[in-house]
């Protein structure tokens, strides 16, 4: 099996036992899954379909994301024995894929930033 990075940064993976919050180098990761050098990050595409006055003082549009014009964007076709980590929204964006990977079970920076993760997952419509 092999793992393909479709976000646009390397993704650090911890060990399990990890605690949420860590001083960024005061736990090493297990692996760094570096980005993709043959393919461009996938992204949740986006098409406004209109815009909204509700009085806030604040534009609002509307927005289809991921579905229509708004799909995703740059999504290889499967490949057997090939798994694709995308972004948790592009994952939920493309549920029928069976192929695609979402950080999962995160690790975060004393500030709160998320510098890692625990686990993945696979997007699952139940």
């Amino acid at each position: 099996m092999h793992l393909v990075n479709l976000t646009p940064h390397p993704v650090a993976v911890y060990s399990v036992d990890t605690p949420d919050r860590i001083e960024p180098g005061s736990v090493l990761p297990l692996r760094v899954i570096s980005p993709s050098a043959q393919h461009q990050p996938a992204r949740l595409g986006q098409s406004v379909v209109g815009v909204d006055d509700l009085g806030l003082g604040i534009p609002v549009e509307q927005v289809a994301f991921g579905t229509g014009d708004g799909g995703v964007t740059a999504l290889p076709e499967p490949v057997e024995g090939v798994f694709y980590l995308v972004s948790l929204v592009v994952g939920l964006a493309a549920v029928e894929r069976t192929d695609l990977l979402v950080p999962h079970d995160t690790v975060r920076d004393l500030s709160g930033s998320i510098i890692g993760t625990r686990k993945l997952a696979r997007p699952h419509r139940s």
